[in-house]
């Protein structure tokens, strides 16, 4: 059985990044890594949120950002998962944004969906955060997805073969 990724917004931006340090091009390799190598062997999924999110972008990569996505089956919210956003945003685990991370968490929980793929380390693939988020998840009756970069598919090294570290990797 094909495992369910999300695919949230940070994926597409840095697929497409305009951005020249060397942090961003390093992301934009592994990106791309991961999609020449994983995308076709997993069922990928995202949200109408990211799309809204991406369409907001300035830049001329926003069309080509978008086309990344097509294809993907696209959750749309509804009212279990606006409450579920808010319970993490008021248990402190997420940013008080309702359609940002908090929501990303919410529509990959409640969709049971395998895995939230994202370059954010510093709210959704945070490993100090994971245990809170498994818990809340627990009273919720909720499965809690593995919070992953592509670099955690990769091995933690880039296209030119050196490894990453972790500190390395965060947003």
């Amino acid at each position: 059985m094909q495992k369910r990724i999300y695919i949230e917004t940070t994926i597409p931006s840095f697929y497409y990044t305009l951005r020249t340090d060397e942090e961003s091009l390093v992301k934009q390799r592994a990106t791309r890594r991961w999609w020449d190598e994983y995308a076709d062997q997993l069922i990928l999924t995202s949200s109408t949120a990211v799309v809204a999110e991406l369409r907001r972008g300035r830049s001329g990569a926003v069309q080509a950002r978008l086309d990344l996505l097509e294809g993907v089956e696209l959750f749309e919210s509804n009212s279990e998962i606006d409450q579920i956003t808010q319970i993490y945003i008021e248990s402190l685990v997420m940013p008080q944004d309702p359609v940002g991370d908090a929501f990303h968490l919410a529509i990959t929980s409640f969709y049971k969906v395998d895995a939230l793929l994202t370059w954010n380390l510093a709210h959704l693939a945070n490993p100090n955060k994971l245990d809170f988020i498994t818990e809340i998840n627990q009273e919720l009756g909720l499965p809690t997805p593995e919070l992953v970069t592509p670099l955690d598919y990769l091995g933690g090294t880039d296209s030119n073969g050196t490894k990453i570290s972790r500190n390395k990797r965060s947003c």
